[in-house]
């Protein structure tokens, strides 16, 4: 038995964050019926439908004019024999729509209802229009991206805070599920991109104020001049991450590369090596710079020394560590990645089908599978 066999989801979510969160649901043995306004239904379809079809397989797809009555009574009943229901609107939207968490609990008492947005329900932020990298900004984050000596930089090239949303929206449905096991009551669930993503900041947050730095340039200093922590690139074109923070781990990797000076006693402490870390990592550079790639990885994982290349998108599911894993699995266009984490009584994905198969509310089971 899946972990969440049984569980009926209503998703009014569009483009990713609430889509992905949903999907998680989907692969974790939820029901997820996705209810799409016509005539284009949810935006990704028609702006990234490689996107929508990642985020989207395995659910139920429906078209939803709120407007007609025979439609809308076809909601109520969805909503009736649903445990969970998701949106991801501007807060009012939902109300105008009549599907107001005050509403939706009028049909069914316990539902546990969650809104995902960019700010949450509430505060002078919350109408503002939204994107993944505005709520990075938001939430301290961007401000330690970048050059640890140059200015906040989009450097990342997945959007971290949509994602960041979604995972503590699926924490939050599943626990409020577990919660209404126990007691009968749903709730209505506030979930702020922004709020998530600055949850994440507290380990930074903790080291400043441990250390007494309260101005932006020594925290990104602290944040981003790590020494021996970084990309080298070697003589044959190879990028390789190393990382080598702890003593031990520095004491090997002098051998490899033979850092001289840095190999000395007063460098096996991590603050020396802090306060000479552009130092320390202009010479990596310059060393690494020389090297074959699969020679130094070789190298520098026989000394136990944490490296690994960067390994491009399109390689990693047909590569050995996720077959080894069993992460890969099929989608509509090739391969992507399985849930995680995997509990007792999960099945495998199902291979979606195409965006063509969006259908209207039909009589008995609604729609068809994304």
């Amino acid at each position: 038995m899946a972990p969440l066999q049984g569980i009926t989801v209503i998703d009014f979510t569009e483009l990713l964050p609430g889509p992905f969160l949903t999907q998680s649901l989907v692969e974790l043995g939820a029901k997820v019926i996705k209810v799409e306004r016509p005539p284009h239904g949810d935006n990704a379809r028609r702006m990234a439908p490689g996107v929508f079809n990642a985020v989207n397989r395995g659910k139920h797809c429906v078209a939803a004019d709120l407007k007609s009555p025979r439609d809308r009574a076809m909601v109520v009943e969805l909503i009736r024999a649903a445990d969970v229901l998701i949106e991801s609107y501007r807060p009012g939207v939902m109300k105008r729509l009549g599907l107001d968490y005050e509403t939706v609990r009028s049909i069914r008492q316990d539902i546990v209802y969650a809104s995902l947005t960019g700010y949450g329900q509430s505060g002078s932020r919350a109408l503002l229009p939204g994107h993944d990298l505005n709520y990075q900004a938001a939430s301290g984050a961007l401000a330690l991206s970048g050059l640890p000596d140059g200015e906040p930089e989009h450097v990342f090239g997945l959007p971290v805070a949509d994602l960041c949303g979604a995972v503590y929206g699926l924490s939050a449905v599943t626990a409020a599920l577990l919660q209404r096991e126990r007691t009968g009551i749903g709730q209505h669930l506030d979930i702020a991109i922004a709020d998530c993503l600055t949850h994440w900041v507290n380990p930074r947050l903790g080291a400043y104020q441990a250390h007494g730095i309260d101005d932006l340039f020594h925290q990104r200093q602290d944040a981003l001049n790590k020494p021996a922590y970084g990309v080298f690139r070697t003589a044959d074109g190879h990028d390789l991450t190393v990382c080598a923070l702890e003593n031990h781990f520095w004491r090997q990797l002098t051998q490899v590369l033979d850092l001289a000076p840095f190999d000395s006693e007063e460098y096996f402490d991590f603050d020396a090596r802090a306060r000479a870390a552009s130092e320390i990592r202009s010479l990596m550079k310059q060393r690494i710079a020389s090297w074959e790639g699969a020679a130094l990885e070789a190298a520098l994982k026989a000394a136990d020394v944490p490296v690994l290349r960067v390994v491009p998108p399109n390689d990693v599911l047909a590569g050995a560590a996720a077959m080894e894993r069993g992460l890969a699995a099929a989608g509509a266009d090739g391969l992507l990645a399985r849930f995680p984490v995997r509990l007792k009584g999960m099945n495998g994905i199902e291979v979606p089908a195409r965006p063509e198969d969006y259908g209207a509310i039909l009589d008995g089971e609604p729609g068809r599978k994304c």
